[in-house]
């Protein structure tokens, strides 16, 4: 057995010198159904010749089909023995047969058994591509095969557009491709006018010079006159065997050795059936879109989750815990002034630089004049945003901001056409920074971080307030010291205002206890401040006191909103005073990879930083390691989940050309063969699915749209996470294919084909 199969597969060429082709020794076909055993044909003994055109004939149920497909070796015996080339083939596996039908025998149906959404010229090749011919080879040959049964106008033609004469001409053309001895033909003139029908007589006795050629037909008067040889059946058994003219038994005849298909034939087969039928190819590509979109949508989810969760409530310093957020300051703990944040930003992989870095970890809170409306959240620098407005525009003026809301929000969910028609103020300070919403965005999910993004001139008018509060502050009022704070309430509330002169103060008159006889203009005034990064000091005069009466005509405004009086000074003062050159900055990698790299180069230029990452607790160590254990056990049912339903889908898809992969096996396509041109095809249906999604996330992050469920986790997910996706996918592909297979060639190749026509 072994020695057989190792000369098959070496020698390329053997000869049949005389005597049978093909002979049958008392075989006996029996079916089984339901535990009936039902007799195709019982103890026939024949032999077939070299150069024979042999009409086998009978009335329908005589059995001449069924000795057909054992002929052919589309169906098994169970009794005797069948002898090709002088071998027995009682032993015979199903890939015996297959390498037998691919070698020696070719099948013309009376159903054709073309693939419909291939052309003449693909199903013609088909055969020839299975069989191992490299490109180059099939191009000739097609043609000449296409010429010879007189469709060359219509190589191009779908198989599905042609009349039924030219389709038995096709198959009669594929038929020849594969170049082996014996061709059988099952009623190749049953479903043909009688014009088409002679035709096509004709063209398989001209066959038969130089082939064995065996017909099943129910119609002796279309094949007498040129049949060589006639057998009659009946009930299973031959009944006459009537030789109508001799042919030469001494001649030799080549037969070819089939060839095993290669990889690039494999490839060119999977490719042309993932978009040969469109129908088909949009299925399977929204079935693998969506494997994709479910798989990296929860995949990006539990990192982004794995993520926060590391460090949530481990810092208690910052609000803002990206993990490609870096601190710096200078070593020689001086201000960072605008030439040097220029040289910052020329760092290679630097993205974002933030002069005002308090203000990323300081929540602010502005109102409307009546309390209605409210702005809660971080002040961000406007390059610092990424994204795509829901409602309004980007800012074009200083005091013109975009905010980032909450959900939950309703005025800005409801009401946002109000809501961004009001102007905001400070903490109830009217007379100081007043903005305008111009933008908004609503923060879908968990994320409650509300921001609100305006430009620089706004930032660096904010971080005087905020060096205020976290300064502190002494004014001396007729040498004595009180302490000043910046919240609503207290007297000692230091504010700027274009009214007053420099060198002077304007004081509300409830302060006026604090000299003597309660007078306090023209009295000296200090404001000495002192904080982490600096300490200053001013010297004034009380040029003015205001009350009730008369404080619109001194400082232009209606009321005081403190209650208790506040001190003004020259806003450019106050702005010497309080708005310095940045001590503290923060910086924004591109990616947390390269952090180390930038923070050299931070240190070459004398900066002393503090990598967020580095600052998170560790108590939740224990928390994140179980965390990515949930996430792992998540991820596998997920693939499980996923692969059992696209299987299932996948499988009524292919199924749907169930007749395609059985004229694949009829040609003599074995299990691995049809296999691989399967996982060809599910790949790229895959990769192509996989591409297109990943383009989609591309267009997110570039802003050209905006997809809320994509851009919630795309920036969570790594080039290997990509990469990992992939694979898992392509692997999925490849399992559906080999459950497919196996299912697919748990029946026979003729039983496939039965169930389809």
């Amino acid at each position: 057995m072994y020695v057989i199969i190792f000369i098959r597969e070496v020698i390329f060429i053997t000869y049949i010198k005389g005597g049978y082709m093909l002979k049958l020794k008392n075989v006996s076909k029996f079916y089984y159904n339901k535990g009936v055993i039902a007799t195709g044909f019982s103890r026939i003994s024949i032999e077939f010749n070299q150069h024979e055109f042999v009409a086998i004939v009978g009335e329908s149920g005589s059995g001449k089909s069924t000795l057909l497909n054992v002929i052919s070796g589309l169906d098994s015996y169970e009794e005797g023995e069948m002898y090709i080339n002088g071998e027995e083939t009682s032993h015979y596996k199903e890939s015996d047969f297959e390498e037998y039908r691919k070698k020696y025998v070719s099948n013309i149906f009376q159903n054709f058994n073309l693939v419909n959404s291939y052309t003449v010229y693909q199903n013609v090749e088909l055969v020839m591509l299975l069989n191992g011919y490299k490109r180059k080879e099939v191009k000739t040959k097609v043609l000449e095969l296409i010429d010879k049964v007189g469709l060359t106008r219509y190589k191009n033609t779908r198989c599905a557009k042609l009349s039924g004469g030219q389709k038995q001409r096709v198959a009669i053309a594929r038929a020849l491709a594969k170049e082996t001895p014996i061709i059988v033909c099952d009623e190749p003139t049953g479903n043909l006018d009688s014009k088409s029908a002679m035709g096509i007589v004709k063209l398989l006795k001209e066959i038969s010079q130089d082939k064995l050629v065996i017909i099943v037909t129910h119609n002796l008067e279309q094949v007498e006159e040129y049949a060589t040889r006639i057998v009659r059946m009946h009930d299973g058994k031959i009944v006459s065997d009537k030789k109508i003219m001799d042919v030469d038994k001494e001649e030799k005849t080549e037969i070819l050795q089939g060839k095993r298909i290669g990889l690039g034939n494999i490839i060119r087969l999977g490719v042309r059936n993932t978009f040969n039928i469109v129908p088909k190819f949009i299925l399977l590509f929204v079935v693998f879109l969506l494997i994709t979109s479910s798989l990296l949508t929860v995949y990006g989810s539990l990192k982004k989750s794995e993520y926060e969760e590391g460090k949530s409530g481990n810092n208690y310093y910052f609000s803002d815990l990206s993990d490609t957020r870096v601190i710096i300051k200078k070593k020689d703990k001086s201000s960072i002034n605008t030439e040097e944040f220029d040289k910052i930003s020329e760092i290679d992989h630097i993205k974002n630089v933030i002069r005002n870095d308090v203000l990323v970890d300081t929540n602010v809170w502005f109102q409307n004049e009546s309390g209605e409306f409210y702005l809660n959240g971080y002040l961000n620098d406007i390059d610092m945003f990424h994204g795509k407005l829901d409602y309004g525009r980007m800012p074009e003026e200083s005091d013109e901001v975009v905010y980032l809301t909450n959900s939950y929000d309703y005025l800005f969910n409801e009401r946002v056409e109000a809501a961004t028609s009001q102007e905001y103020f400070y903490e109830g300070n009217k007379e100081g920074i007043r903005i305008k919403v111009v933008g908004v965005i609503y923060l879908t999910g968990n994320d409650y971080n509300s921001k609100i993004y305006g430009m620089r001139e706004l930032l660096d008018k904010y971080m005087g307030i905020v060096d205020r509060e976290y300064s502190s502050v002494i004014v001396n009022i007729n040498e004595k010291n009180y302490p000043s704070y910046n919240y609503l309430g207290d007297s000692f509330t230091i504010r700027p205002s274009s009214y007053v002169r420099e060198g002077c103060s304007y004081v509300s008159e409830d302060i006026s206890y604090t000299c003597k006889d309660y007078n306090c203009k023209n009295k000296s005034m200090g404001i000495k401040v002192d904080n982490l990064y600096y300490n200053d000091s001013l010297n004034l005069k009380i040029c003015e006191v205001y009350n009730k009466k008369n404080v619109n005509r001194i400082l232009g405004i209606d009321k005081d909103s403190n209650r208790y009086g506040s001190i003004y000074i020259n806003e450019e003062e106050y702005n010497n005073l309080f708005i310095k050159d940045s001590y503290q900055a923060s910086i924004y990698v591109d990616d947390v990879d390269n952090i180390d790299l930038v923070v050299n180069e931070l240190d070459k230029l004398g900066y002393n930083t503090l990598e967020i990452r580095n600052t998170l607790n560790k108590d939740g160590a224990d928390l994140v390691r179980i965390f990515k254990i949930i996430k792992l056990v998540v991820i596998i049912m997920l693939i499980i989940t996923l692969f059992f339903i696209s299987y299932f889908v996948i499988r009524l898809i292919l199924k749907s050309r169930n007749i395609y992969y059985s004229t694949v096996r009829i040609l003599g396509g074995n299990k691995r063969e049809v296999k691989r041109i399967t996982d060809v095809e599910l790949l790229f249906d895959a990769t192509i699915a996989y591409i297109s999604y990943i383009s989609i996330m591309l267009l997110v992050k570039y802003d050209v749209i905006n997809i809320r469920m994509i851009s919630n986790t795309l920036k969570y997910l790594k080039i290997r996470d990509y990469i990992l996706m992939y694979l898992i996918l392509i692997i999925m592909s490849y399992l559906i294919s080999t459950r497919f297979s196996m299912k697919l060639f748990k029946k026979s190749a003729m039983n496939s084909y039965r169930e389809e026509i």
